[in-house]
């Protein structure tokens, strides 16, 4: 079964947009690498002075190897949004099916 990863990034979400679109390359070949070790969905949202990257993985260790691997790469990114600091632990998040989905 799939898990729920949540990570909070202390970024200005603007920021974050423009580096994306400068950096868009180097954006995408980290999102493939990232399908390639078993990420299933990826997004980022938006709040006050943070964006939380919300993703679907087959397990938490693939994150974590994952994230290990393109450190490097996913720091650069970051440092060219300005992010200071270091973002959150990743939290982990098994699905519940209560039936009432939709």
């Amino acid at each position: 079964m799939s898990v729920l990863m949540v990570l909070r990034v202390p970024a200005d979400p603007e920021a974050l947009k423009q580096a994306a679109q400068e950096n868009r390359d180097a954006l995408l070949g980290i999102s493939e690498r990232a399908k390639g070790r078993g990420a299933i969905h990826h997004d980022f949202y938006a709040g006050t002075g943070e964006c939380v990257v919300v993703d679907e993985w087959d397990s938490p260790e693939s994150f974590q190897s994952f994230f290990e691997e393109e450190g490097a790469n996913i720091g650069s990114l970051m440092a060219a949004a300005g992010v200071q600091g270091e973002p959150g632990r990743p939290q982990f998040y098994e699905k519940l099916s209560l039936g009432d989905e939709f």
